[in-house]
């Protein structure tokens, strides 16, 4: 399990997060939780956080007369959203996160939709420059509330092994 207390003393005990490399077998799935509900505030946000100036993700008007009937989020805010919801699970222990592949936006998504999603653990193998660590390789899918997938891809992590986290030197 990607949550779990650790006992730091006599009747104390600290929340600890995510997995060490070690934690990682290939063909396991992580469903992530809670799912998150997307609002158009926060599409809306995102879009000008982000510089994003085309009207499909906050003119209404525009929305109305495209394809979808309607605004539709920023696919760079669904990603985000799937990647942070992977966090405890996937990448709480990473060192780096080392890139993406093969990034699908497969349905629309709309404000109001509540997003899921699962990792699949594709690959692991030992780090060649650094002992202490691994690279593992996941595939996260993020479905809507009706279970349409809506995004996948392939995220590559190098993740500490266990007594070489920041969290294993610090205390954390």
């Amino acid at each position: 399990m990607s949550h779990h207390p650790v006992q730091v003393g006599p009747q104390r005990y600290r929340e600890s997060f995510g997995r060490y490399y070690e934690d990682f077998v290939v063909g396991d799935t992580y469903e992530h939780r809670p799912g998150r509900t997307i609002s158009e505030t926060d599409n809306t946000w995102f879009t000008l956080l982000t510089m994003n100036t085309h009207p499909l993700h906050f003119d209404a008007e525009y929305g109305k007369a495209s394809e979808f009937g309607r605004c539709i989020v920023a696919s760079p805010l669904t990603l985000a959203i799937l990647v942070g919801m992977s966090v405890t699970d996937v990448s709480q222990k990473a060192i780096a996160n080392l890139g993406w592949r093969d990034i699908r936006m497969t349905a629309p998504v709309f404000a109001g939709d509540t997003l899921y999603a699962e990792s699949s653990v594709l690959e692991k193998r030992e780090s060649k420059s650094r002992p202490t660590a691994g690279l593992v390789t996941v595939r996260t899918t993020g479905k809507n509330q009706h279970g349409i997938v809506v995004c996948d891809f392939e995220r590559t992590i190098l993740v500490a092994k266990r007594g070489h986290s920041i969290e294993d030197r610090v205390g954390y």
